[in-house]
């Protein structure tokens, strides 16, 4: 029979190599889009898809495969999804053009949509409460290896074996955790039995239909039919969205996918609000710098990645002690604190922007950026779990990590459109004039994440006895 400390160490393993994966996948891709536009061909629009193509099915359903694992079971959903995440990584290595790429992108989103909110679910019922910024601090970490590897992994495979490899490499690992899920993590299912399906093909459409706006916006003029209409029915139908799971929270027995109740608890919505706003600024930010430091310094894929670890590498460092910190004074100061520091890297980038700039110049920014990214990580998941009861961690993760990849999919379609407007392709110097206005929208959209952070309602630590909440809100 295991032991609780051996079930939580088998939890922290399993669930972080698994969160790596879908991490490393975020990024991963970044390093390698030059050779992937050479090989493929293809323009901005089209590479905007091979990153948004997985963080957009990511994002719009994360919460229904949170759900899925309250009705059906979260060790065998968590299975499932790692099982299609896997194999849709081996169509990515396979795929012979570059609509195939995308799609297979797609189906590497809906496996890590099923599996990611599930590994914050699985590893919080498996650790004490009085433990889990420290272990959500290691968790953070492993996630923030995966981010701090993902552009060095990219393109150390582009660089000396090919683009396919960054894709290939999921293969081994989700093969790896396929039978230890089954035998070490302990099965548990939620409150929520039924399934909110008109919920999530409102939002799905919704936010796909906003998001595919502003990716061929730049491309296909911002008044044209399908441009509009992407995004006037794509807003319309995520409203549809929140009016119906307010209209379900009503309906005796209903069961929303999200309850918009959890949004009057400050903490949650606020911490939710940062969440988003930091991924928007980041992941636009990555997105166009990876590309700069190989097509206008001209750096290699390999020495493109190695010049952004001390932005992405950071997490590896920091967010354990970040954890360790939260525990005794809360996350929300370390939060708010850590996406200041964000912004503040990300405009300093902004204003020594160069075609000529040196790698010296640029590393305090790449080091204050990351040292704040590191900050929001472990106490960002803390905070979240902390907000709600523990019947609604489930959801409440899937909600966390659905905003979160939200982000990312419209801070690169937003700051793809940014740069494209006043800069391109065409020199070092037209790059730089598309590059620094889009780092600034970044640079304001993390400072506005911080606002949020800090309007975070101060807390205090739980005691060890309290099994509900990691963080209760001071009086």
């Amino acid at each position: 029979m295991r032991t609780p400390r051996s079930t939580l160490i088998w939890a922290l393993i399993i669930t972080s190599v698994a969160g790596f994966m879908a991490s490393l996948d975020n990024l991963v891709v970044t390093t390698a889009l030059p050779s992937i536009r050479t090989d493929l061909g293809g323009g901005l629009e089209d590479l905007e898809w091979t990153v948004s193509a997985y963080t957009l099915t990511f994002a719009v359903l994360l919460m229904f495969g949170a759900a899925l694992g309250d009705r059906f079971g979260r060790r065998r959903m968590f299975i499932a999804g790692l099982a299609g995440f896997t194999a849709s990584s081996a169509l990515a290595a396979l795929a012979p053009s570059l609509e195939m790429l995308i799609a297979a992108r797609a189906l590497q989103g809906v496996g890590a949509a099923i599996m990611m909110p599930l590994t914050l679910t699985l590893l919080t019922a498996a650790t004490p409460p009085n433990k889990r910024g420290m272990v959500f601090g290691i968790w953070g970490a492993v996630n923030g290896l995966a981010v701090a590897t993902g552009p060095l992994i990219g393109g150390g495979l582009t660089e000396h074996i090919s683009w396919h490899w960054i894709f290939w490499l999921n293969v081994p690992l989700g093969l790896a955790l396929l039978p230890l899920a089954r035998i070490k993590l302990d099965e548990s299912r939620g409150s929520n039995s039924r399934l909110d399906l008109p919920g999530t093909l409102l939002a799905s459409s919704g936010l796909f239909g906003i998001v595919y706006g502003l990716v061929r916006g730049n491309a296909d003029g911002w008044t044209s039919p399908w441009v509009l209409t992407g995004l006037i029915l794509g807003t319309a139908l995520v409203a549809a969205f929140v009016a119906w799971e307010i209209r379900l929270a009503a309906t005796p027995g209903g069961q929303p996918m999200l309850p918009m109740r959890l949004f009057r608890n400050r903490a949650f919505a606020m911490i939710n609000a940062a969440s988003l706003l930091m991924f928007l600024g980041m992941f636009g930010s990555i997105f166009l710098l990876s590309q700069f430091l190989q097509t206008v310094l001209g750096y290699s894929p390999t020495e493109a990645g190695l010049r952004m670890l001390p932005w992405t590498g950071m997490p590896m460092i920091v967010a354990p002690i970040a954890g360790i910190v939260s525990d005794k004074i809360g996350g929300r100061p370390v939060v708010a604190l850590g996406l200041a520091l964000q912004a503040i890297g990300l405009g300093w980038f902004a204003l020594i922007a160069s075609p000529d700039m040196s790698y010296a110049i640029q590393l305090p920014s790449l080091i204050i950026s990351g040292t704040g990214m590191a900050m929001y990580f472990a106490p960002s998941a803390n905070l979240v779990m902390g907000s709600v009861k523990a019947s609604e961690q489930g959801i409440a993760s899937g909600a966390n990590n659905a905003l979160r990849e939200l982000g990312g999919a419209l801070g690169v379609a937003i700051l793809a459109a940014v740069f494209a407007s006043n800069g391109g392709y065409a020199g070092g110097q037209d790059y730089v004039d598309g590059l620094v206005p889009a780092l600034w929208f970044g640079a304001g959209t993390v400072a506005l994440g911080s606002l949020a952070a800090f309007l975070i309602p101060r807390t205090r630590r739980a005691s060890a006895e309290t099994p509900d909440r990691e963080l209760v809100t001071a009086a």
